[in-house]
């Protein structure tokens, strides 16, 4: 069988792909060697900005069938029928580090799931953890700035980390689900997920819910300890990516049970926590989880860069019978999130295969930008309204409207009656064992006691000391013996 001709990027066969052109056999090279001058210009520009957060990740395509009836909650389409299934393709990521940075680290994960549905992409954005360190988003900044690298040292500074925190007493619930024993999972394969922020549905009466969404991994909680997580680090930096290649690989599809919390929208204002505190969860006794469907994972990308390094996921990709709450950080990232995009990969960013719609298509008058290939022919036109039968509005909103009343200006966040950073803490501690409270106290205290100031330490401990004395007690004791040492 005869082999396919090398060419260059404009279609021209190659001649010789292993040696340079040159002024005779030992001169230098000339400039009008085409293949060489393609191949290095490409090689300079095959990278492109790696995300600010989430950077290291991995992905997988599969499933998500729906195993319940939840139609009395929402009118989207993909959830409308038991049985029906819908192509998706998720991502998870560590959070802080860099592109280079090993999975097996103490750091949230992101959990993201892109839905191909046949009303357009839905993208459920969110972490292995059901809640977040702040509850504003003009924060998120100088939080990731305090837990990335410092610009002089080139390093996570543990004096960063904790002064951010120290100053930031709504971090106190994330920093004990982070430094517990869920804070470095085994695998992506071995976590659960959350859409974190709460979300509203909308039925076909209008109606309109709450919810929050928890995936529930079918294959247990598997999670590693400190010195654990420092030895699969050392022995394969991608253990994560590893892990979930291979597994797809054998044919052990990973799998979760979706569920929801549904809160009927007029309980929101008189709830004890405020419902659209990202910092806050709502307790299962109080809103159970109701089960939607199974989520499976059983194919692997073809290629790592174009299908998960490109892959753009933002929150603000609703369909109709789902759409935001006033959670003010879901509201900050839903620009956010398609912004970064834009600036990474370009306004056209959603025609790339991975990210342009699957089960349908897209129909809009965004055209030009770098890389368009959306000119849509000689007849087409770029406005709206025309007269050449162009696509049209529905003039059905996508979700209910949301209640609004005062003044505009900043505000702080409406208090509920058990609105306070520590309270949920309190409770995550007290739900630990014996050992768990140990080792989330080791945890902590290694970080904390590296911190060279005082004062920072101070406020640090007070957080721990508010959301359960004895919590306090055994984080402030373990810091001195650490710093006595």
């Amino acid at each position: 069988m005869s082999k396919r001709v090398l060419t260059t990027e404009s279609g021209a066969p190659v001649a010789d792909n292993q040696n340079s052109a040159s002024a005779g056999v030992g001169g230098p090279l000339l400039i009008q060697d085409q293949q060489l001058l393609e191949k290095l210009a490409r090689f300079n520009r095959e990278r492109i900005p790696e995300r600010v957060v989430h950077a290291r990740g991995s992905g997988a395509y599969g499933y998500f069938e729906v195993t319940d009836d939840v139609t009395g909650y929402t009118h989207a389409d993909f959830l409308k029928s038991i049985g029906r299934r819908t192509e998706v393709f998720v991502r998870f990521s560590t959070v802080a580090d860099s592109l280079g940075g090993a999975d097996a680290v103490r750091d949230p994960r992101g959990f993201a799931v892109k839905f191909y549905t046949e009303e357009g992409n839905y993208d459920l954005v969110g972490n292995n953890t059901p809640v977040f360190f702040i509850k504003d988003p003009i924060k998120f900044p100088d939080f990731i700035h305090s837990q990335k690298r410092d610009p002089f040292t080139g390093k996570q500074e543990p004096d960063n980390v904790w002064d951010f925190w120290a100053h930031s007493p709504e971090a106190t619930h994330q920093v004990t689900w982070l430094m517990g024993d869920r804070g470095i999972p085994a695998s992506y394969r071995h976590m659960n997920g959350y859409g974190s922020h709460t979300y509203q549905w909308t039925n076909e009466q209008g109606e309109a819910f709450f919810v929050k969404y928890h995936f529930k991994t079918n294959q247990g909680i598997r999670c590693l300890s400190t010195e654990q997580a420092q030895e699969v680090a050392g022995k394969d930096a991608n253990s994560h990516q590893t892990d979930l290649l291979q597994a797809i690989e054998r044919g052990v599809n990973p799998s979760w049970t979706l569920y929801v919390q549904i809160m009927p929208a007029a309980e929101a204002a008189d709830y004890r926590f405020n419902p659209f505190d990202l910092t806050k969860v709502w307790p299962h006794k109080d809103y159970p989880l109701r089960r939607v469907g199974r989520l499976v994972l059983d194919r692997n990308p073809d290629n790592v860069f174009a299908e998960v390094e490109q892959a753009a996921f933002s929150p603000n990709n609703f369909v109709p019978g789902i759409g935001p709450s006033p959670d003010k950080m879901l509201q900050g990232r839903l620009f956010a999130y398609a912004d970064a995009q834009r600036y990474r990969l370009g306004v056209n960013h959603t025609l790339l295969p991975v990210n342009a719609p699957k089960a349908t298509e897209a129909n809009n008058y965004g055209r030009d930008g770098f890389m368009a290939h959306n000119g849509q022919g000689r007849h087409a036109k770029n406005y709206e309204p025309n007269s050449y039968d162009g696509p049209v509005e529905t003039g059905r909103p996508l979700s209910a409207p949301l209640a609004v009343n005062g003044h505009t200006g900043t505000h702080v966040a409406p208090q509920h009656t058990k609105d306070d950073d520590f309270f949920q803490a309190g409770e995550l501690y007290r739900l630990m064992s014996e050992d768990e409270k140990s080792r989330l106290v080791a945890n902590i205290a290694g970080g904390l006691s590296q911190v060279s100031r005082d004062d920072v330490i101070e406020k640090n401990l007070a957080h721990f000391h508010a959301a359960d004395p004895e919590y306090g007690k055994r984080v402030e004791e373990a810091v001195r013996a650490l710093r006595e040492d």
